[in-house]
Formats: C-alpha cells, sequence, structure tokens
C-alpha cells in the first residue's frame, strides 16, 4: 500500500524536473512514511511513497524488468501474485524480489495491456514502458484505490491524491462550477470529474494508454447482471467458498492483520473467517459516541471479538473531536462527500495504528447483497407499480388519504413516486429528487449560480448508468448503478482516504470482484426475500455468526452529528454558512441558508444538507483563495481551529 505520482512530458527533449517530482511525493507522505522512490529519465518521471506490506525488505519502487527498458509504480495488493508468480517464472521471467509490485512488470512484458486482467485484487499503477515510449494508467475493478490525473497541454500529471498533482504549476487551478450542483444533487461527486476543472479521475475497471501526446481511455471489466437458475442451498455453499477464499488471500501479509468491527453482520463474519485461518494473534477495533443517544453498535463489537478471540480496542469520540478534524477530513477527502461517518472512522484508524498497518472490514457486503433497507422500499413500489397497472392513480389518491389520517414519515417520504417512473427517481442510495438541493435548488441557488446549473447535466453519470442497463430488473439496475458511483465516489474514497490519512492499508474481502460477479448472476429474490435484505448471505453465514448480530436490525454505522449540529456545533456552523466570505462565492441566497439553519434548529430537518454545505466550504477554504482564483499551498491542513469549534 503507497503512494504514486508521475508527469509525462509530451515534448521527448523536455526533462521531468527531479525536485518537482520530490514536492509531490512528499504531498503524499502520509500514504508511505516508510519508504520513497524516483524514476526520472528524459520526459518521464515516476514518483513513489511506502507503507511497507509485503516483502518489507526487497519491495522498494519504482522496480524495472529485467533490462530497465519497463518500469513502475504501484498503489494497492494483488493477491493472486504468488500463483502469477510462479506462472511467469515458468514463462522464462526472472524475479529479483518477493513483491506483488514485480509481478506486474513482468505481466505486462508477457501479455501487454490485457494482462491487467489477470489481477485479483485492488490496485492503481502507472507503467512506464521505455522502448515504447507509453505510459499506462490502471484502476482496479471497483475502484477500491484511487487515481486523480490532470491534461495540460506539455504534459500528463497523475496521483493517488489531488494533493499531488496539484503541486504541478502547469496544473490550472480552476473551480468548475456545474460540479457544485453534482455534489449538492448526490452528496459526493459520481463520475470522471472533480471540483477541479481539468483534474478528473481514472474510472474504475479502465486503464489509460498515453503516447505520443495523445490519451485514450479503454474499459477491460464490467459488472454483468444475469440471472442464472441455481438451488438457494448450491447457491449458499458456493458464497462460502468464494468468501473463505477471498478472506484467506486478504489475509496475506508480512506485518499484523486488524479487524474494524461495527457490530454488523459483514464486519462480523470477516472476523469469524479469518479467525479459522490464521494461527497468528488478531486484534479488532470500533468506535462509539460520547453522550450520543443513540443506538451503541460497541456491545455488539465485543460480543463478536469475544467469540473469536480477537484482541478487542474501542475508542469513543466527541462532538469536539468531530469538530476538530473537519479542516483535516476535508484536507484528506479533497473532493467534497457528504460522509460523517467517515470523521468516526479516522479516528478508529488513528485507534489501530497503534497496533498494526492492516485493516479488514466489511465494506461492499451491502452492495453486494442488497442490504439496505432502500433497496427493499423500491423494490416494494415499483412491484406494487406494476401489479396496480391502470388503478395506480386510485392507489396513489387512497394512501394519501392515508398518509393525511396516519402521517406515517416512511409512507409520506416514498409516496411521490408512486408517479414517477423508476428512471427519474432512482439517483443512488444516497440521494432522490426530493433531497433538497434537488426539489429546491431554484430556490437556493443565486440567480447567476442557477443560470449555470444543469440537472441532466448532474445527473448524467447515473441516467448514463441505468440506460445501458434498461433490460435488467430493478433490484440489479439500483445494485449496478450503486457498484459504480456511490462505491468508488463515495464509500471507498472514505475508506482509503481516512485510513491512508493514518498510514494504514484497508482491504475489503466482500468487494473482490469473483464475489461481486457471483453476486451479480443470482436471482434477485436470493437478495431480498420479503422483508429481509442480503437474505442469500445471512442463510449462508449463519452458523458464522452470532444470532444476535445476524438478527438485529441494521443500524449502518450511525454518527450522532444531526444532534450536534443542533446543539453543540450549531453556532459555529451558523457563523460559518452566513459568514460573508462564504455567502461572496456566490452560489447561494442568504435567505435559503438562513431557512435551512432555521429549520434545522428547529425541528433537526435537512441534516445532511448543511453537512454537506459546510463541506462544501470547508473545501473553497483550504483549497481555494478568498477569491478562488488562486490556490493555497497543498502541503498541510488549514488550520480552521477558529472558525469551527466546538464549545
Amino acid at each position: 500500500m503507497c503512494g504514486i505520482c508521475g508527469k509525462l512530458n509530451f515534448d521527448q527533449d523536455e526533462e521531468v524536473s527531479p525536485p518537482l517530482l520530490k514536492a509531490m511525493a512528499d504531498a503524499i507522505l502520509h500514504r508511505g512514511p516508510d519508504d520513497d522512490g524516483y524514476y526520472v529519465s528524459g520526459q518521464i518521471g515516476l514518483g513513489f511513497r511506502r507503507l511497507s506490506i509485503i516483502d518489507l525488505a526487497g519491495g522498494h519502487q519504482p522496480i524495472s524488468n529485467e533490462d530497465g527498458t519497463v518500469w513502475i509504480v504501484f498503489n494497492g495488493e494483488i493477491y493472486n501474485f504468488q500463483g502469477l508468480r510462479e506462472e511467469l517464472i515458468n514463462k522464462g521471467h526472472i524475479f529479483r524480489t518477493r513483491s506483488d509490485t514485480e509481478v506486474i512488470v513482468h505481466q505486462y512484458e508477457e501479455y501487454g495491456e490485457s494482462g491487467i486482467e489477470g489481477l485479483r485484487g485492488m490496485f492503481a499503477f502507472a507503467i512506464w514502458d521505455q522502448n515504447q515510449k507509453k505510459l499506462l494508467l490502471a484502476r482496479d475493478r471497483i475502484g477500491i484505490k484511487p487515481l486523480y490525473y490532470a491534461l495540460t497541454p506539455q504534459s500528463l500529471v497523475f496521483g493517488s491524491e489531488m494533493k499531488a498533482v496539484l503541486q504541478d504549476p502547469e496544473v490550472k487551478r480552476e473551480i468548475l462550477p456545474p460540479t457544485i450542483d453534482r455534489f449538492l444533487t448526490f452528496g459526493y461527486v459520481p463520475g470522471e470529474e472533480t471540483l477541479l476543472k481539468g483534474i478528473y479521475k481514472l474510472p474504475p475497471g479502465s486503464f489509460m494508454i498515453v503516447k505520443n501526446g495523445k490519451t485514450e481511455v479503454k474499459q477491460y471489466w464490467d459488472l454483468h447482471f444475469s440471472s442464472r437458475s441455481i438451488t438457494l442451498r448450491d447457491a449458499e455453499e458456493q458464497l462460502l467458498e468464494i468468501l473463505e477464499e477471498s478472506v484467506r488471500l486478504h489475509m496475506i501479509s508480512d506485518v499484523p492483520v486488524g479487524f474494524l468491527l461495527s457490530g454488523g453482520v459483514d464486519s462480523t463474519a470477516m472476523l469469524s473467517l479469518a479467525s479459522r485461518k490464521t494461527d497468528r494473534p488478531i486484534s479488532s477495533y470500533t468506535v462509539g459516541f460520547a453522550n450520543s443517544g443513540i443506538a451503541d453498535e460497541r456491545p455488539f463489537a465485543r460480543l463478536a471479538a469475544e467469540k473469536y478471540g480477537s484482541e478487542h480496542h474501542e475508542i469513543s469520540i466527541s462532538s469536539k473531536d468531530f469538530a476538530d478534524f473537519l479542516p483535516q477530513y476535508v484536507w484528506h477527502m479533497e473532493e467534497p462527500v457528504c460522509e460523517p461517518p467517515a470523521i468516526a472512522l479516522y479516528y478508529v484508524s488513528k485507534l489501530a495504528r497503534n497496533y498494526v498497518k492492516v485493516l479488514i472490514s466489511g465494506e461492499g457486503g451491502d452492495e453486494a447483497f442488497a442490504g439496505y433497507q432502500n433497496y427493499r422500499v423500491m423494490l416494494w413500489i415499483e412491484r406494487i407499480k406494476s401489479v396496480a397497472g391502470p388503478l395506480k392513480g386510485a392507489l396513489s389518491m387512497a394512501l394519501s388519504s392515508l398518509y393525511e389520517v396516519i402521517p406515517w414519515e416512511r409512507l409520506g417520504k416514498y409516496l411521490p413516486l408512486l408517479d414517477l417512473p423508476f428512471e427519474s427517481y432512482y439517483y443512488s442510495r444516497a440521494s432522490s429528487p426530493f433531497y433538497f438541493f434537488n426539489a429546491h435548488y431554484k430556490d437556493a441557488y443565486s440567480n447567476d449560480f442557477c443560470a449555470q446549473v444543469d440537472k441532466q447535466r448532474s445527473l448524467l453519470p447515473v441516467s448514463r448508468l441505468l440506460s445501458e442497463n434498461g433490460s435488467a430488473d430493478v433490484l440489479s439496475r439500483m445494485l449496478y448503478v450503486d457498484t459504480k458511483t456511490w462505491l468508488p465516489d463515495d464509500l471507498l474514497l472514505k475508506a482509503d482516504k481516512m485510513t491512508m490519512a493514518n498510514s494504514l492499508e484497508l482491504r475489503v474481502p466482500l468487494l473482490d470482484h469473483k464475489l461481486l460477479e457471483f453476486a451479480a448472476r443470482l436471482p434477485s429474490n436470493f437478495k431480498v426475500r420479503g422483508a429481509t435484505t442480503k437474505y442469500i448471505a445471512k442463510r449462508a453465514l449463519v452458523k458464522q455468526i452470532p444470532p444476535e448480530i445476524l438478527k438485529r436490525r441494521k443500524a449502518g454505522f450511525p454518527v450522532p452529528y444531526e444532534n450536534w449540529l443542533q446543539t453543540e456545533l450549531r453556532d459555529s456552523v451558523h457563523d460559518v454558512l452566513l459568514d460573508r466570505e462564504t455567502l461572496s462565492r456566490g452560489y447561494f441566497r442568504k435567505s435559503a441558508i438562513e431557512k435551512l439553519l432555521r429549520d434545522n434548529s428547529e425541528s433537526g430537518a435537512h441534516a445532511k444538507d448543511i453537512f454537506s454545505l459546510l463541506v462544501l466550504e470547508l473545501w473553497h477554504r483550504q483549497f481555494l483563495s478568498n477569491r478562488g482564483s488562486t490556490f493555497m499551498p497543498i502541503q498541510a491542513p488549514y488550520d480552521l481551529s477558529h472558525t469551527l469549534t466546538s464549545d
């Protein structure tokens, strides 16, 4: 696990500056504090920061092939590297190390770009082919590891984080206003664009070839949903086999491995399966909240730790901890993301870093097997619409009348969807047409900013995915959209950035691509059956997980930020969002912000919208000057301790 960066000048006579390359690598020091390395040869420069996990003595990068004509910098882990290594040795390749990085070099030598398809793991890497004067950038299938790049007239600059890319003075630092609405539409920024014009994310499951000043992005993998005929019992057995294999591969490490426990099914399953596959002591970590008034996950995490024999550690965070870290949260995330649980992940990762370098979590199980409640609700809504047919209008009116008598909050939330086609309301599990900045953006945005907003453009990453999978069933379409957007651009971005902020590697066995491909071929009623979500996974794991955890209602990873926005953080948040500097950006009407804050103070409404606005403003202060045209140095988190504090 590392951080990578580099630059390719299109003019072959223009040499890359070694001091620039060093500055790029230093900007992501937290991703790899153990070692650094550089390769500079004329027009190409590759930089590297190392967190030593595999082959501690021999895994220094950049690494080349036998004759030094192919060079690589690599971030991630290849879990099947040992088998690939044996195959390549049998084909005559000579290895100098035991590292998985060197396997990628020879895999490229043997198979070219198609060799990427043989890699099983999480990765972002850059390969320079000296003979062909060609740069290859690649990203893993799901987007577990990030990779950013910027194109200028003279060069291509890339890095594991935007901070590295922004070190190059050739990269113009200019905001892309339409993506602000995309962020406020989703709570994250799906797609290839970022908020900075000209800086992009390489899509998951894709590689880029840069040659002769031209770039080409190709997709090498996609997730295809096609239900096959299989019995429930056979599906359970096969799922357990794949899970056990994935966990075994993810346990490969030359350093200690720990587990993040949330008290839920997925993280408990990871600990359960791993506990039978290692003789090493294993540790586990969880987080709670001081005086939160919300469901406490820690007792369930303790139950799992005790049952499976892990050395358990806990941490509790307060509203002050939450507020104190917000500027650093924005600095590490680099893209505005409305993800309050990320701050809790930072603190529990910080605790774990005292004991381990590798963490395993249960991220991805809900996307693979439909664990979120909204999947069940949306599926029911579409089934009601298909059964009701011509009576749909009458049914909608009857339910509306019922809601007037019994104002059940959930019924009121989902009732309008009965009159909308699926394609017009499923934005991703994190958003909907009724999200504040979708339903009321014309009232909230200033006239000038509203004129720049195009909702169709904002929704394009999702609408394109829905149209490409129009023949799939409704549940599969939702899972596909979230696997392609929500996972890489929110959940996994948070997971990578917050753990790497503490120089920790996070592994996610439930996002092994073979497991995802298996899940995508299962019938939808194996995932959602009646009121039960994640049906097949719970059946398969019934002997692995304590019933108290298996049968409890899904709680997610609750963070009491809604309560804190109303209480301890209220005045500070109001001061930031109504500050002259904030309002001078010209995005919002002051009256709309005031109403949002007033409604939140009175009823707790709009907490997610307010947190999104707060993150957006702190992002401006972190990465842009007050004028919004000149960037601050991207070296360390901007000190906002006097701007946002908790009493």
